[in-house]
């Protein structure tokens, strides 16, 4: 008997070349779209940063969200924060620069990423459903101290497609564990952003420089394509 037909997504906007992936071995991995980045009196505006570059792509990830699950396809959060008594957050972290805030103090929701408060939720647009994984990370790599690794390999993922916040620090970062790790990974090209979009335009080069050295990059709209474009045609299997 064969092997089950796996679904072929392909992108051929992708930079900095065509891409494609099986559905059932990848997984959209949506980085810290947290109260305490993406909302005024968080943790991202405490360090002096404009927050609306991020609120402004929450649409665009609902948007991709939609499509994937509607793919069927699995779906990973993560969220950074640390425990109550920050054993798990190291002076080096919290006592960098200047911000009005630090990680643990009381802002106006709550204490700033620490797990269980309200500004460490994900917001409410993008809300995690029953079935999708949440990852808790003390690191910007969702790989650091989590399970996520072991997540993965349990259900034979191969492939990542990123989205989140800020493109230049947890997912760059999380992109590049994945990379050293042996996945596959493509950025989404809208569904991420930076307060600092300088920052942002520096990564999505970086990534794809040296023929895709770290990865691909597409925008939304390929990707949501493709996957229409995939459910309609005659399942095929991998070669």
């Amino acid at each position: 008997m064969s092997a089950r037909p796996e679904i072929l997504v392909e992108l051929p906007a992708a930079q900095p070349f065509a891409w494609r992936f099986p559905l059932e071995r990848s997984a959209l991995v949506v980085i810290d779209m947290q109260r305490d980045f993406v909302e005024p009196g968080g943790f991202g505006e405490s360090l002096g940063n404009d927050v609306r570059p991020l609120q402004a792509i929450v649409p665009t990830v609902r948007a991709l969200l939609d499509a994937w699950r509607a793919a069927g396809g699995f779906v990973v959060h993560t969220r950074e924060g640390h425990a109550p008594d920050l054993h798990d957050c190291p002076p080096a972290k919290r006592n960098r620069g200047a911000p009005r805030l630090r990680i643990g103090d009381a802002g106006p929701m709550g204490r700033i990423l620490v797990i269980g408060e309200p500004g460490h939720a994900i917001v409410p647009a993008l809300a995690p459903q029953a079935g999708e994984l949440v990852i808790d990370k003390p690191g910007k790599g969702a790989f650091h101290a989590t399970p996520l690794q072991a997540e993965l390999q349990r259900r034979g993922i191969s492939h990542l497609v990123f989205a989140g916040v800020t493109t230049e620090v947890c997912v760059q970062t999380s992109m590049r564990e994945a990379n050293d790790r042996g996945y596959e990974c493509l950025l989404v090209e809208d569904a991420t952003a930076s307060y600092f979009p300088a920052f942002k335009a520096a990564t999505l080069a970086m990534l794809t420089a040296q023929g895709g050295i770290v990865g691909w990059t597409a925008p939304t709209a390929a990707l949501t394509g493709a996957l229409a474009a995939a459910a309609r045609r005659p399942l095929e299997e991998t070669p």
